[in-house]
This record gives C-alpha cells, structure tokens and sequence, in this order.
C-alpha cells in the first residue's frame, strides 16, 4: 500500500496487485467485489459505478497512458452525520479500479474518517488471493 500527495494536495492511498495474485479477472469483477462489500457494511450505499475509460476514450480529445486498458471508479457513500454544510465536499467516496497490463491499480483519495479509510484499504489487501 502506498500513500502519496497526488499534485502536492490530494491524499491519495493506492495498492497494485498482480493479476496472478488475485481471484478477480476484469475490472468489472473488482467493481462487483467493492460493491458486494459496501452493500454488506451497515452504513454502506451504493451509488453507481462511473465508466472513467468509456467516457474519456469518447471525447474528441483525449489522452490516455497506453498503460491502460480499463478504469472504473465504484461511487459509494458511508455518511452517517452531516455535523457541518461543507462535509458534502467530501462526499462520497470513490474507489478507482484500473486495469494495467499483468496488474491492478486500486486507489482513493483518503477519507476524512480514518477508521473507514483504513476499512476501504483493508478490502482493497483482501483481493489478494
């Protein structure tokens, strides 16, 4: 697991897994394995699942590492007080799933509640078969 300043500003946690290392085989089955998970959470709700990938190759102009041959992101909220206006700018939460040549790259921008950030990484260690 790594943890990075993603642009000097964004906390972003991210984890490449090997294809070889892990049960799931597409992107679509990482997605599904998230959202098994967050439905299964009691606070969890699933929102929708965003075709990062789709929609930028869609574009007139666009650019793509060549590197990447999926990505999706798993939009999902864990919100169980709103005790100011601006907690909506950090929610929900998304986790990114892409798809690279022999690996997986997953990855989010860190929660502002640690106990549920450590809970997002944790199910991104267990796909490791």
């Amino acid at each position: 697991m790594q943890h990075i300043m993603f642009k000097d500003k964004y906390p972003v946690w991210s984890i490449e897994l090997k294809k070889e290392k892990i049960a799931q085989k597409s992107v679509g089955e990482i997605i599904e394995y998230f959202k098994v998970k967050i439905e299964a959470h009691p606070i969890g709700v699933f929102i929708t699942v965003f075709d990062h990938y789709a929609h930028t190759i869609s574009l007139k102009e666009h650019n793509i590492a060549p590197e990447i041959k999926d990505l999706k992101n798993i939009i999902f909220c864990f919100g169980k007080e709103i005790p100011k206006a601006i907690v909506g700018a950090v929610r929900p939460r998304s986790i990114s799933v892409c798809e690279l040549e022999d690996s997986f790259a997953i990855s989010s921008m860190d929660a502002p509640n640690e106990v549920m950030n450590e809970l997002m990484q944790n199910w991104a260690k267990e796909l490791i078969s």
